[in-house]
């Protein structure tokens, strides 16, 4: 090989290295880190199949153009901050976080990787976001707004229950922020109906039981949840200890009404998780979290569980049968 001809050999290499650098960067699978509530993906159900689906649906195959990496923190709140450490620490190319306290402990971890949350019930309030319509910083995602739908739920329980008037409102104090918002807010949305709402507190699974004991000693006609993950869940085990009081039960979600809930009304919880892949291929495409506006829900479904209404001798008026989605008989 002559002297010029491998000189110019070599320049050729340095100077198309870089691309050739750039495509295999190009062609590297993203991974994306996944930081759910519950303890594992059975307990994630129809929400992780909706989750999958909707990168399927975008024609991502998983473990080929995409990989999930997911964490169950199971509820408990050291592992929600010590999961979204070791998700950052992977280097993942997104982190999508389930719930606020999800949401929170990913952001507390990075300020650089872009964070895609999910049901939230108040991204503003919790400091995730600027505003709903410019965020700001590298978090985005999708709104629950079950909180600003508290006085439709309180007005729908009292039209099931004839003389309802005092509410029992479980929340979870873990949550001290979500907790305070969701008595306030439900506090409000109770006076223009003339209701009293009590709130009590369940930090875990071991405190449901008595804490229904105690609502049932103070003489309140029925029952009302905030939006704490914890309660959904153990939708079973709440819809089961609201029958044996015999409470008139409401819940935010569609899985809580088909678990035995008297009824639920909210968000389609289902069509948000779906959703959130299309924020995760937005941002694999080059957009900025803060630039992507947060997401509100657009359906919100109303369900009546007609076999837990004849358990309690409970009478559903035809009107209000009429306006549900869906009723369970």
């Amino acid at each position: 090989m002559n002297r010029r001809f491998f000189v110019v050999y070599v320049a050729g290499v340095l100077v198309t290295m870089p691309f050739a650098v750039r495509a295999q960067q190009a062609r590297r699978v993203p991974r994306i880190g996944v930081l759910w509530h519950a303890a594992n993906a059975e307990e994630e159900g129809e929400y992780l199949k909706s989750f999958l689906q909707g990168f399927s649906d975008l024609g991502y195959v998983e473990g080929q153009t995409i990989v999930f990496e997911n964490r169950f923190a199971n509820e408990r709140y050291d592992r929600f901050t010590n999961l979204a450490a070791e998700l950052v620490a992977l280097k993942v190319d997104i982190l999508v976080a389930v719930t606020r306290p999800a949401a929170v402990a990913a952001q507390a971890a990075t300020k650089t990787i872009p964070i895609v949350f999910i049901v939230v019930p108040d991204p503003v309030g919790s400091k995730l976001a600027e505003s709903l319509a410019k965020p700001g910083g590298n978090a985005t995602g999708l709104s629950s707004m079950v909180q600003d739908v508290f006085a439709k739920r309180l007005e729908l329980l009292k039209e099931a229950v004839p003389g309802l008037a005092r509410v029992a409102l479980l929340v979870n104090p873990n949550d001290a922020a979500t907790a305070r918002r969701t008595i306030e807010q439900a506090q409000a949305a109770a006076r223009s109906l003339n209701l009293s709402v009590l709130p009590f507190e369940a930090r875990g699974p071991e405190d449901l039981g008595p804490v229904f004991e105690r609502i049932a000693r103070q003489g309140i006609n029925g029952v009302f949840a905030g939006t704490d993950a914890m309660f959904f869940n153990e939708r079973k085990r709440i819809a089961d200890l609201a029958l044996e009081h015999r409470l008139p039960l409401s819940l935010p979600t569609r899985p809580s009404a088909l678990a035995g809930a008297l009824m639920s009304y909210g968000p389609d919880s289902r069509t948000q998780f779906h959703r959130a892949a299309y924020y995760v291929d937005t941002i694999l495409k080059g957009a900025k979290p803060g630039d992507l506006p947060v997401e509100q829900p657009t359906k919100i479904e109303f369900l009546i569980n007609l076999k837990t209404a004849n358990a309690l001798g409970l009478t559903i008026p035809q009107s209000l049968q009429l306006r549900a989605n869906e009723l369970i008989e």
